[in-house]
């Protein structure tokens, strides 16, 4: 009888190792959309254009900021575990260059590896030129009016 009262709490407590372990498990999402490398090899620079591209390839993730002379392909896997926040443990950019004519003049790959962190939530507003103190403020224009100035 108590082999299997203890054969019992074994089973109840490897169930709940298992149970445990498994709800641990990190999960993975993928975002974004990155074309097929056979589509990819297929674009002519010099030759395709921005009609071509978008029937080959699809339409971009994003346009570049000045114009629309760079598309971009992104896509990025974000892995979350337990209670911790989530990383990204994987980014792929495909960047399309477009020349003044419109056509493909560079196709370019960037991983992770080549990006750098950018902190965009700061809670800092950056001013440019020089940082006064409040003596330099208040004594700043002593001796800088003359009686033209108030004329």
């Amino acid at each position: 009888m108590a082999a299997r009262k203890l054969q019992k709490t074994v089973l109840a407590a490897a169930l709940l190792g298992v149970l445990t372990t498994s709800g641990c498990s990190p999960i993975v999402n993928i975002h974004g959309y990155l074309p097929v490398s056979a589509n990819v090899e297929a674009v002519a620079i010099s030759k395709d254009t921005k009609a071509s591209i978008l029937e080959t390839l699809g339409e971009p993730s994003t346009k570049g900021v000045q114009g629309d002379n760079t598309w971009y392909y992104v896509s990025y896997t974000v892995s979350t575990f337990a209670f911790l926040a989530p990383e990204v443990t994987d980014r792929q950019i495909l960047a399309v260059s477009f020349n003044g004519a419109g056509r493909v003049s560079a196709v370019n790959t960037f991983g992770i590896e080549d990006g750098n962190l950018v902190n965009l939530n700061t809670r800092e507003t950056v001013t440019g030129g020089r940082t006064l103190t409040l003596w330099q403020q208040m004594l700043g224009n002593v001796g800088n009016f003359s009686a033209e100035s108030f004329l």
